[in-house]
């Protein structure tokens, strides 16, 4: 009979292997090579509708779907997410944040494996209202995350509104699926309207969308089974988190794609890790939601004031801490490193580095420097594992340390 901790290890080592064979065949860029050629010229193909689009612009839809945009990004859930763990809702609020991550991973993924262009700014008129949609627009176009991320988020809100609430009333049904689909409607043409996306990318964003969620809907029971109750959830999301790392294919030109991947492995890790270790005290079904007798809204209030100030305290003292200890870490260990944005100090030159090799290294860390070798880097870039233990800290804070603060002072 198979053990608990059989099918993980199975995982891991599949991972692992899927990371060797894909660096040394150079599977990303064989595939890019065949893909990217096909979307660069649909993208181009598709600028004249764009343009067709944007005659009918007006200060008010710029404003409307700059809006929108905001509301379905990555940043936004990032901070609507604590509030609907700490409003009773643990399950919906789990399952949530892991398929934000799992779209996010996905969706950036094959950005980078087809780094295929936005369209060209001019002659389209591009609309960066806020200073996450110009990091944005650096990242390339195919799929629409926008996009994919609306499908699988409102799907699947959707499917567990229904399902918990028991309507099988199918006007209820119809109505709650003629809004998602207005909703996913009205950000995919604002995507184009704002010049972000061509039509090819709306379209990979919507299919891909509608393969995540199915997906998400066959396993999410199994998945949240097995962080609430089963064994070593800590020590295989910990090893998890850490392979796809690696795994994340490296795109044809440096994007911000891979910095929302790491901070959202964080999170996920973060929130794995502190619901395994807290659900039976703060996020069984049981839990008191907003608008019980148990939880009246201003025992809400009093929580979002004193969990807010909190998780941002922890984010903070993460990142100061892992710009401690990391480069402590990998200077002990010899592994090469540098620092593009967090440790000024740590900024790689180039020359020095390659010239850099002492006997020292060799013999201490001479394994370490082959995988280095292997994964084609001189050098890791410490802002990842920086950014990795951040997001990892103040995610466990929304779901371990907060809810604590919140039973002391009980609320």
């Amino acid at each position: 009979m198979e053990g608990p901790g059989t099918w993980q290890g199975l995982a891991l080592v599949g991972i692992v292997t899927w990371i060797c064979l894909s660096s040394y065949l150079n599977l990303t860029h064989k595939f890019r090579s065949l893909v990217q050629p096909w979307v660069a010229r649909q993208v181009v193909g598709g600028v004249p509708l764009i343009l067709q689009i944007q005659k009918y612009q007006n200060g008010l839809l710029d404003a409307f779907f700059s809006g929108l945009s905001c509301v379905v990004s990555v940043p936004f859930y990032t901070a609507f997410l604590p509030l609907l763990f700490w409003s009773g809702h643990g399950r919906l609020a789990r399952q949530m944040t892991l398929l934000i991550a799992f779209c996010d991973y996905l969706g950036n993924c094959i950005k980078d494996v087809v780094s295929a262009p936005r369209p060209s700014c001019p002659p389209v008129r591009r609309i960066t209202a806020t200073k996450d949609e110009e990091d944005n627009a650096m990242e390339y176009g195919l799929p629409s995350s926008h996009t994919l991320n609306t499908v699988c988020l409102s799907g699947y809100l959707l499917h567990y509104v229904l399902s918990s609430s028991g309507d099988e009333n199918a006007s209820v049904q119809y109505y709650g699926f003629a809004l998602a689909c207005l909703l996913v409607a009205l950000i995919a043409f604002g995507r184009i309207y704002l010049g972000m996306h061509s039509v090819v990318d709306i379209i990979a964003g919507l299919a891909i969308g509608v393969l995540i969620l199915a997906f998400w809907l066959t396993v999410n029971e199994t998945i949240d089974d097995f962080i609430t109750s089963k064994q070593n959830v800590s020590t295989f999301w910990t090893a998890l988190s850490f392979l796809l790392l690696f795994a994340y294919p490296t795109p044809e030109q440096p994007t911000p794609s891979y910095e929302y991947h790491t901070a959202f492995d964080g999170v996920a890790l973060g929130i794995v890790t502190g619901v395994q270790q807290t659900y039976s005290q703060f996020h069984h079904e049981g839990a008191p939601r907003i608008f019980s007798p148990e939880l009246p809204v201003s025992a809400y209030l009093g929580r979002v004031m004193v969990g807010i100030p909190t998780i941002l305290l922890v984010k903070f003292c993460s990142k100061s801490l892992a710009k401690w200890i990391l480069p402590t870490v990998s200077n002990a260990l010899g592994i090469p490193i540098r620092s593009s944005t967090y440790i000024p100090k740590l900024k790689l030159d180039k020359e020095y580095a390659n010239a850099k090799k002492t006997d020292e290294t060799k013999t201490s860390a001479g394994y370490l420097q082959k995988l280095c070798e292997f994964l084609n880097q001189d050098s890791f870039d410490i802002d990842t594992g920086i950014r990795f233990l951040q997001y990892a800290g103040l995610a466990w804070s929304v779901v371990d340390l907060v809810p604590s603060l919140f039973s002391y002072f009980n609320l």
